[in-house]
C-alpha cells in the first residue's frame, strides 16, 4: 500500500502503475477540507514511489467526485484572510497531480463537477464511461471554479467552450464532452478501470506523448489576439444579457480566464485564486449558498417524510377540471400515477383535456417527448362527470373554485364515495385546513396539498397539516408529492398558510403607495430591475388575476383583522369592482393584447390612472419602494417561524424561491434578513412602522438581534 487515508488509498493495480482511488465513508466522493489535505499526502507518496511508470486515479464510488463539500463554505468564507490561504493552498494541490513525473489516466463515471472535474482536468488523459456527466457549476453558487478550472479548461477544449461552460455551469454528457476535446475516450461501465489502465500502460511506453498532451496546460492559452479578442467581447456580450448585474460570477469567470490567458499556470491560477476570492465577499455568493444548503435541508427533510409513509399513492383523482385541475392531471400521468379528472361540467373537462395537451404539444415541439409519450400520457388522464370514477383512487386532489362554501360541499359529497383508506386533499389557496375539515368524517385522512400555477413548472407544493391531520396523511402526500417532482414543504394551517400569508402584506405595501398617487409602473421596475424579482407586484396582481386576490383579502382579514384589514378604496379592490382582472380578461393594472407578430404585449393603460387616482411618473426613491414592499413581508414570514406555522428559516427560504420566484441571488426572506442585518432591518421598519402593523417588527425578532443570534442558528429543519 503506498498511502491509506479516510477518504483516498494508493496502491500499485500492476507492477509500475498506481491506483489513486477516491473512497470517501459517505456515498459519495467531495474534496472537503480534510480529503484535500489526504489528497495532497496521497501525490506526495507517488512523486517520491520507486518504479512509478503511471498513474490512473478513480472512484470505488458509483460517481466519481460531486465536487467540494459545500457545508463548510460560509464558515469558511466569513474569514477573508483563511479563505485567501485556503483557496490558494488547494488550487496548488491540483497542480502535485499534474505535475507528477510519469502519465496520469482519470477514470471518470457517474458525476464528475466542479473540484471532480478540475482533477480529471489536471490529468494527462481523461477515460469516461457511458453514465459519465461532467461540468463547473460553480457560477450556481455565486461562485467560479477554484482548483485551476478556469486556467485548465481554456487550454483543453479552447477559450470558447470553456466561457460556455463555465459561465453557464452546465453538466455536460460524455458523448458532448468528447466532442470538444474535454475526454477522450468512452468506453463501457465494466471497461473503464481497464481502458485506463491501457491508456496509461500505451503512454508509459511512449506510444502517446504525454508530455506534450500536459504542456499546453503548463503555458499561457494557445490562441492569437484577435481570436482571443473575439471571444472575450462575444462572451462578454451574451454574460450581461444572461447575467445582468446581481450575478457577478459569470462575469468574474470572463475576468479571471482574460487576465491569466497570456500567463503560464501560476500566473494564470493567480488570477483565477484573485478573482474566486472577490466572489466568497459577496451578496450573491452568500445568498447562492445558502440556497444549496437550505435546498439540501429540505430535500433530507421530505426524503424522512416520504420514507415514513405506510400508504403508497399509485392512483389519483382530481376534483375540479380546468387549467389547474387539468395541470394537476397532467403532472401525475406524466410521472407514471394514472389520474381521474372530475367535473360536473363537460366544457370544463375538455378545457382540463387540452390544458394537458397543450403541455404534451410544446414537449413535442422541443424534441423532449415523443408521440407516443404524449399519447401514453394522455391515456393515463380520464376525464369524468361521475363520482363513481373515483371511487377506487389513492388520493384525491379537489382543485374547484376558492369558496370554502364549495369545497367543503364537494370534499363532504367525495369523501362519501371514496374508500375509508383513500387521502383527500385540498389545493386551496387560501383556506383554512382546519375549518374545511369540519365538513368530513376522517379529518385525520386530509389535508392541503397547494399546487402553484403553472403547475408544470412551478417546483413547489405546499402540504398543510389540519389539526386533526394525521402523521401518516402527511409522509404520503410527502411521498406523492416527491413522485411528481415537486418540492414538498410541509406547514402548519393558517389563512393563506405561507406563501399566500406572505405575500398579501407586501402587495399591501404596494398597494399603499399606489393609494398615495405614486406610479406601479415605476414601482414595477424597482421592483423587478433593482430587487430582483420576476414580476412587480403590480404585474404579480394581474396574472394571478385581480378578483382572486380581491377575494383572498376577505379570507385573510378574517384571520389577521387589524394587520391585513380589508380596503375597499385600496387598488386591487377598486380595480376588482371596476371588472378589471388581469390578464385573464385583458385587463387590470396594465391592458394585455398581442402586436402584429402575435407576441403577446403588456401596456400602461390610462384608464388604470384614472380609475385609480394615480399620477403617471409620479415616483419614490428607489430604496423607499423597496423598502416598503419588502419590510411587511420579511415581518409575516418572521411571525409564521414564530408561529410554528413553517419549521425553519431554510424551509421558508425555499418557499419564497419556489413558489413566488424569490430573486435567487438575495437567497430568500431570512437571508436577505441576515444580509442586511438584523439591527438595520428593525431601524428601518421603525422608520415605517406608522404606516401600520404589517411594518412593525416582532418582539422576537428584537431579541434576535440583542442577543446576536441568526434564524439559521436556531431554526434548522426539523
Amino acid at each position: 500500500m503506498i498511502y491509506q487515508g479516510e477518504s483516498i488509498r494508493v496502491d500499485f493495480i500492476e507492477p509500475g502503475f498506481a491506483e489513486l482511488q477516491f473512497d470517501a465513508k459517505g456515498s459519495v466522493n467531495k474534496f472537503d477540507q480534510a480529503t484535500l489535505e489526504e489528497f495532497s499526502e496521497a501525490l506526495t507518496k507517488l512523486q517520491n514511489t520507486d518504479d512509478l511508470r503511471g498513474v490512473i486515479v478513480t472512484s470505488s464510488k458509483s460517481t466519481f467526485i460531486v465536487g467540494a463539500d459545500i457545508t463548510e463554505f460560509l464558515t469558511l468564507f466569513s474569514d477573508q484572510e483563511k479563505t485567501r490561504s485556503w483557496v490558494a493552498k488547494a488550487s496548488r494541490v491540483f497542480d502535485q497531480l499534474e505535475d507528477l513525473p510519469v502519465p496520469t489516466v482519470g477514470a471518470v463515471k457517474g458525476f464528475a463537477l466542479g473540484g471532480g472535474c478540475e482533477a480529471l482536468l489536471a490529468c494527462d488523459y481523461r477515460v469516461a464511461d457511458t453514465t459519465a456527466t461532467i461540468g463547473l457549476p460553480e457560477v450556481k453558487l455565486g461562485l467560479i471554479p477554484g482548483f485551476g478550472g478556469t486556467m485548465r479548461l481554456p487550454r483543453v477544449i479552447g477559450p470558447d467552450n470553456a466561457l460556455e461552460w463555465i459561465t453557464t455551469g452546465k453538466n455536460n454528457k460524455a458523448e458532448d464532452a468528447m466532442k470538444v476535446g474535454a475526454i477522450d475516450a468512452i468506453v463501457e461501465p465494466d471497461n473503464l478501470t481497464k481502458a485506463a489502465l491501457n491508456l496509461a500502460k500505451a503512454a508509459a511506453a511512449g506510444e502517446q506523448d504525454w508530455k506534450a498532451k500536459r504542456q499546453p496546460k503548463l503555458d499561457p492559452l494557445k490562441a492569437n489576439d484577435t481570436e482571443l479578442m473575439m471571444t472575450l467581447v462575444t462572451a462578454k456580450g451574451l454574460i450581461a444579457a444572461k447575467a445582468g448585474k446581481h450575478y457577478p460570477a459569470p462575469h468574474k469567470a470572463l475576468e479571471a480566464i482574460e487576465n491569466g490567458a497570456r500567463e503560464h499556470r501560476e500566473g494564470a491560477l493567480k488570477a483565477e485564486n484573485n478573482a474566486f476570492f472577490d466572489l466568497t465577499q459577496t451578496e450573491a455568493c452568500q445568498a447562492q449558498v445558502g440556497i444549496f444548503l437550505a435546498d439540501q435541508a429540505v430535500k433530507s427533510k421530505s426524503k424522512k417524510y416520504a420514507k415514513a409513509a405506510t400508504k403508497e399513492i399509485k392512483t389519483a383523482g382530481v376534483l375540479g377540471a380546468g387549467i389547474m385541475g387539468g395541470g394537476i392531471a397532467y403532472q401525475s400521468a406524466s410521472k407514471g400515477i394514472p389520474a381521474v379528472m372530475k367535473d360536473i361540467k363537460q366544457d370544463a373537462l375538455d378545457l382540463g383535456m387540452k390544458e394537458a395537451g397543450k403541455i404534451l404539444k410544446k414537449g413535442v415541439e422541443r424534441g423532449k417527448v415523443n408521440n407516443e409519450k404524449m399519447i401514453k400520457i394522455l391515456s393515463s388522464i380520464t376525464p369524468t362527470l361521475l363520482n363513481d370514477a373515483v371511487k377506487d383512487v389513492d388520493i384525491v386532489v379537489e382543485a374547484v373554485v376558492e369558496n370554502p362554501k364549495v369545497k367543503g360541499s364537494v370534499l363532504a359529497e367525495i369523501e362519501g364515495v371514496i374508500s375509508d383508506d383513500a387521502i383527500l386533499t385540498s389545493n386551496t389557496s387560501t383556506i383554512s385546513i382546519t375549518e374545511l375539515a369540519k365538513n368530513l368524517k376522517r379529518p385525520e385522512k386530509f389535508c392541503g396539498m397547494h399546487f402553484f400555477n403553472p403547475v408544470h413548472k412551478m417546483p413547489l407544493v405546499e402540504i398543510i397539516r389540519g389539526e386533526k391531520t394525521s402523521d401518516d396523511t402527511v409522509n404520503a402526500v410527502v411521498a406523492y408529492a416527491l413522485k411528481l417532482g415537486k418540492t414538498p414543504i410541509v406547514v402548519n394551517d393558517c389563512p393563506g398558510f405561507l406563501v399566500n400569508r406572505v405575500l398579501f402584506p407586501y402587495l399591501a405595501g404596494f398597494a399603499g403607495m399606489v393609494d398615495e398617487g405614486v406610479d406601479f409602473v415605476g414601482i414595477d421596475k424597482v421592483m423587478e430591475k433593482q430587487f430582483g424579482w420576476p414580476m412587480g407586484p403590480a404585474y404579480l396582481s394581474d396574472v394571478v388575476g385581480i378578483d382572486t386576490a380581491d377575494h383572498c383579502t376577505v379570507v385573510m382579514e378574517a384571520g389577521f383583522p387589524t394587520r391585513m384589514k380589508r380596503d375597499e378604496s385600496s387598488a386591487i379592490a377598486k380595480l376588482a369592482a371596476a371588472e378589471r382582472y388581469g390578464q385573464k380578461n385583458g385587463k387590470g393594472f396594465y391592458v394585455y393584447g398581442t402586436d402584429k407578430k402575435g407576441k403577446p404585449t403588456k401596456e400602461a393603460d390610462p384608464a388604470t390612472y384614472e380609475l385609480l387616482g394615480c399620477e403617471q411618473g409620479k415616483k419614490l426613491d428607489a430604496d423607499e419602494v423597496i423598502a416598503r414592499c419588502m419590510i411587511p413581508m420579511v415581518n409575516e414570514v418572521v411571525r409564521c417561524l414564530e408561529e410554528d406555522i413553517v419549521g425553519s428559516a431554510a424551509e421558508a427560504d425555499m418557499a419564497l424561491l419556489y413558489g413566488l420566484g424569490f430573486p435567487p441571488f438575495r437567497g430568500g426572506p431570512f437571508r436577505y434578513l441576515e444580509t442586511l442585518g438584523m439591527d438595520n432591518f428593525i431601524q428601518l421598519a421603525d422608520k415605517y412602522a406608522h404606516l401600520g402593523e404589517i411594518y412593525q417588527v416582532t418582539d422576537g425578532m428584537r431579541e434576535m438581534a440583542k442577543a446576536g443570534k441568526s434564524y439559521f442558528d436556531t431554526t434548522s429543519a426539523k
